[in-house]
Parts: structure tokens; C-alpha cells; sequence
């Protein structure tokens, strides 16, 4: 007699057919993409705008970036709140259609030569801040629209696609920006985002609002009862360390990654563009093997298998020398393997936050750990530049890649590591109203 487990997992295999003719999932998953893709393209397109525009130093650099990250440590918690309160179509489409706007005017900005700094400054806040909305609404979205059976597989489609945005997103940037400048780069951007705003919009199904009591709690009371339900979980307590360690050392690593290639390594855009480019097949590779290798080796060892091999082959990277025609081909390499890890990683990750999360809190864990996690970044960023600036790019680097690693440690040391092929399940209303 099979178990339950494969019984679910047969059934999540049957679906898939059906998700996909289904022209709602098909809006989501298209809207989604694209809205990804212009956020992480944005990432490296602001920064590589004002590194080759604005002519901006490594602490400037480290400061815009953070400025972009900063909403993610300052609204999460609140948003995840809200968001379990709203139609997540509604906050998308919003979302969607404010950053369209904002990086329009940017790039008509830099094109007339009227952008500066300062305003650069202000674009970033505002993309970011609305970048939190979305992100934590497409998290609940899915567990909305389609049957708990049905979670799974669509919810991996949906991470898939997320993951490789968020890893090939900024190869793309750096592409466009070296086809065809940055100021255009940016107005390519926002069309990403114009066509995400055309997709969700065909959304046609009314979602169910998850039930709440008569008198809702206050919004703290809420926050407070997503961290608590995350704190008191052993899983996803240390998907928070573990992201939070990681999202840290990474900015930093990023930001100073991004001098390096053309100030260290003289490389021109087009090559920039390139070596990212390169997380992408990496990433298509890790979404094939994060729908297999869970359940034939268990979600804990290939959690940490995963985040060491990717983390640790950037540790390489301070140490190339030479011409393009040797560091190109090395970096190549390294971003595709720095790909294929992080995929399994994210893809991993979410299978397990949505496993054992119920229905009426999943925007609330979603932002829960997104704060714990990406709120790291803009201090990661600002270390980044000061430390670009202080021990210079090469130590600098080599300093960030290695704080990367904690991350796999934390993850290898704690009952993560020991999660086997079948998650545990809870049950989807297992949150109770909170007593007036």
C-alpha cells in the first residue's frame, strides 16, 4: 500500500496538465515572470547606471543599493500583514504599475541628462518598496487560486521562475545595459513590468480572502503572530539564519563584485553581461534537479550540498588575473555552477516554507523570513562599499565570498540538514482565529 506521501505526490504529478490549461495560473505564472525579471534586472541596472553614468564612487554605490534594499528590512512585516488581508491580484497590478512608471521616468531622465544622484536615490526606494508588496503577494496568490493538492507542483513552477529571475535577472541587466546603454537599459526594465501589469490584470477568478475573526487583531498582534509561528518552527527558524546570513554576505559580495569585473578585471560591458548571463543555463539546470534530487537524496542534504558547492566556488573569484580571454571563460563557470546551487537552494527552500506553513498565515511567514533574510541586504551593501573602499576590491571580495559560507554551516548544524525525501505536512487550517 503506497504512503500517503507518494499518494500526494502522484496526484501533484497528475495535475500538472491541468494547472497549465488552466488561463489563470497561465496569467499568473507569465505575470510573475516578468515582474521578477524586471525587478532583478533592475538590480544591476540602477547600480551599472550610476557606476557608468553618474560616474558614482564604491560608497555611493554601496549607499543606492541599500537605499533599494532598505524597504525590504523597513516594510516586510507590516506588508505580510496586510497582504493576508487583500486580494494579492490587486496588489500586484498596483505594484506592477507604479514601478513601470518610476523607471520610465528614469529613463527619460537620463536620457535628457536631468538625472542625478539624488533622484537615482529616491527611484531606488520606491521600486524597492514596492517590490516588497509584490513579492510577498505573489507568495499567497497561488495558495489562493488553485486546491491544496495542486500546491505543489504549481508552486514549483512558479519558485522556478522566481529563482531564475532573481539569478539570470541581473545578467540580463548587465546585457542591456551593454547593448544599449543604461539609460535605455532602464526603460527595458520597466516594460517587464508593463507586461507582468497586462498578464495579472486577465486574472479572472475571485479569490477567497482567508477567514479572519469579526474584530481582526491589530496589525502588531498579527506580525507578532507570523514571527512567532516562525521562531517556534525548527525548519523555518533556520531558513531565517541561513537567509539572513547568506542575503548579508551576498550584497556585500555583489556590490563589490560589480567593481570588480570592469575596474579590477577591465572588462568591458558586453563581457559583464556575459559572465552573469551565465547564472542563467545555471539556474535552468538547478530547477530541473531541485524537481528530483529532494526526493532521492532528502531535502536536508541537498539544502546544504547545494548552498556549498554555489557559496563556495565564488571563493575563487579574487583570485583571477588576465586578459579576457582567461578570466571570461572562468567566470563563465563559476556564475553557472553559482546558478545551478542557488536554485536549488530557493526551489528547495520554498517547498519547505509552504510544506509546513497553513493557508491564513502564509503571507506573514512569506515576510516573516523575507525580513529576516533580505532585510540583511542593504547593511550588507553598505559594507560592501566600505569595504571596497578601505581594503580594496580584490581583499574585499574575497572577505565577502567567504562570509557567504556561514550560511551552509548554519543550515549543515541544525535539524534542517536532517529533513529527509518526504516533508513534513500541516494540516492547511491549522491556524486558529485569534480570540478577541
Amino acid at each position: 500500500m503506497p504512503s500517503a506521501s507518494h499518494a500526494a505526490s502522484d496526484s501533484g504529478r497528475s495535475v500538472v496538465p491541468s494547472l497549465w490549461r488552466d488561463s489563470d495560473f497561465r496569467s499568473l505564472w507569465v505575470g510573475q515572470t516578468a515582474s521578477q525579471l524586471g525587478e532583478h534586472a533592475g538590480l544591476v541596472v540602477l547600480p551599472l547606471l550610476a557606476v557608468l553614468t553618474l560616474d558614482a564612487s564604491a560608497g555611493q554605490l554601496g549607499m543606492l543599493r541599500a537605499a533599494g534594499q532598505a524597504p525590504i528590512l523597513l516594510l516586510s512585516l507590516f506588508v505580510g500583514a496586510w497582504v493576508d488581508r487583500w486580494r494579492a491580484r490587486t496588489v500586484m497590478v498596483l505594484t506592477d504599475v507604479g514601478r513601470c512608471l518610476a523607471l520610465g521616468a528614469t529613463a527619460v531622465a537620463g536620457v535628457l541628462g536631468w538625472l542625478g544622484l539624488p533622484a537615482l536615490f529616491v527611484v531606488a526606494v520606491v521600486v524597492g518598496a514596492l517590490s516588497v508588496f509584490f513579492d510577498v503577494a505573489y507568495q499567497t496568490s497561488l495558495v489562493r487560486l488553485v486546491e491544496r493538492d495542486q500546491l505543489v507542483r504549481g508552486n514549483s513552477a512558479l519558485e522556478g521562475s522566481r529563482s531564475a529571475a532573481q539569478i539570470g535577472g541581473p545578467a540580463l541587466g548587465g546585457t542591456l545595459v551593454s547593448l544599449l546603454s543604461a539609460p535605455i537599459a532602464v526603460a527595458s526594465s520597466a516594460l517587464f513590468f508593463a507586461l507582468s501589469f497586462l498578464s495579472i490584470r486577465r486574472i479572472r477568478r475571485i479569490e477567497p480572502l482567508p477567514q479572519h475573526a469579526e474584530r481582526p487583531p491589530r496589525v502588531w498582534r498579527r506580525i507578532h503572530e507570523g514571527v512567532r509561528f516562525v521562531v517556534g518552527d525548527a525548519s523555518l527558524r533556520t531558513v531565517c539564519l541561513a537567509s539572513a546570513a547568506f542575503q548579508f554576505a551576498f550584497a556585500a559580495t555583489m556590490t563589490v563584485y560589480l567593481l570588480f569585473l570592469p575596474r579590477e578585471l577591465h572588462l568591458s560591458g558586453t563581457f559583464v553581461g556575459l559572465a552573469l548571463a551565465a547564472t542563467g543555463p545555471g539556474a535552468l539546470l538547478g530547477s530541473v534537479l531541485a524537481a528530483r534530487l529532494p526526493r532521492r537524496f532528502g531535502y536536508g542534504p541537498v539544502l546544504v550540498g547545494a548552498a556549498l558547492l554555489g557559496d563556495g566556488v565564488m571563493l575563487g573569484v579574487p583570485a583571477l588575473h588576465g586578459s579576457a580571454a582567461v578570466t571570461v571563460p572562468v567566470l563563465l563557470t563559476v556564475n553557472f555552477v553559482f546558478g545551478t546551487g542557488g536554485q536549488l537552494v530557493n526551489v528547495t527552500v520554498m517547498a519547505v516554507r509552504q510544506t509546513v506553513t497553513p493557508d491564513g498565515m502564509q503571507g506573514r511567514v512569506a515576510a516573516t523570513i523575507t525580513f529576516a533574510g533580505m532585510g540583511m541586504t542593504p547593511l550588507g551593501s553598505l559594507l560592501g562599499g566600505f569595504l571596497a573602499q578601505e581594503w580594496g576590491v580584490r581583499t574585499s571580495l574575497l572577505a565577502a565570498a567567504a562570509g557567504m559560507m556561514l550560511s551552509p554551516l548554519l543550515m549543515a548544524l541544525s535539524p534542517l540538514a536532517r529533513l529527509g525525501t518526504v516533508l513534513p505536512l500541516r494540516a492547511p487550517n491549522a491556524l486558529r482565529p485569534p480570540r478577541s
